[in-house]
């Protein structure tokens, strides 16, 4: 069986790619959420790598769960009730927190449908950055079932709760410029752009001190819910960190190299 997510790094940027476009990327296995729980940790754990980049193969980002599997009560529908919460613990839930805690910035660059949790998968990462064939939808009630795999939590900070709570509702979707219009994505790109400017603005970040720019993503995080004061300490101990790398020498000298031509 091939590989569901391809890992490629060029130089500091690590493109992962779901790779199962007959299926339209459905995250419907252990495997799978695996995998994908994997990549995260070497990511993490390599530090050459500065951005990832994360985008589906075939014509679709992530179709999300696999309905034939709820229907036949497989996969994550299988067992009883507790098996089952017992089965999104275990599986596709460690996505989100595996996400939610690596070091480096994410850019999803969403070239198809991206439904259900693969709406969310979207939400996992930093930035978005749409292809024109991009849809989206939190269409979880439109099969009768809620976001399991985090989408209440990640969705309204995106978007404020508002837009999310009438997409997670409804269970609407929405095309490529209503995502940028409510600022689900960043940017909106021709299908054939789409990968180049994700790749583009990955080498923009990763032109920068790794350890400064990893630092610097856990403060965004642990400032959704930590009070200033707490933030404000973890900011000094980072700081105190970032001034003793050689990364931070050496920017200091680039510049102040350019201060005199």
């Amino acid at each position: 069986m091939a590989d569901f997510v391809l890992y490629e790094q060029n130089e500091g940027v690590v493109t992962l790619t779901l790779n199962n476009p007959d299926e339209r990327n459905a995250l419907s296995k252990q495997a799978q959420w695996d995998e994908i729980v994997d990549a995260c940790d070497r990511v993490r754990k390599d530090h050459s790598v500065k951005a990832v980049v994360l985008t589906g193969a075939g014509s679709a980002f992530c179709a999300g769960g696999n309905v034939k599997d709820m229907k036949n009560k497989s996969g994550i529908a299988a067992g009883n009730g507790y098996g089952i919460r017992e089965g999104y613990r275990n599986g596709i839930q460690r996505i989100p927190l595996a996400m939610y805690y690596l070091d480096v910035p994410t850019i999803a660059a969403v070239n198809g449908p991206a439904i259900g949790a693969g709406c969310d998968l979207t939400t996992m990462c930093d930035i978005r950055i749409a292809s024109e064939k991009a849809k989206f939808a939190e269409s979880f009630v439109k099969l009768g079932i809620i976001p399991g795999d985090g989408g209440a939590w990640l969705l309204p900070r995106v978007i404020g709760y508002a837009k999310a709570a009438e997409l997670t509702f409804t269970g609407d979707t929405i095309d490529a410029a209503t995502a940028l219009q409510i600022g689900l994505v960043s940017k909106v790109v021709a299908p054939d752009q789409l990968l180049p400017e994700a790749h583009a603005l990955a080498k923009r970040i990763a032109a920068n001190s790794g350890p400064a720019v990893r630092m610097a993503k856990r403060l965004l995080r642990e400032g959704q819910h930590q009070r200033i004061e707490s933030l404000l300490e973890m900011s000094a101990a980072f700081q105190a960190l970032a001034h003793q790398t050689p990364e931070h020498a050496a920017a200091i000298d680039a510049f102040l190299a350019s201060m005199k031509r």
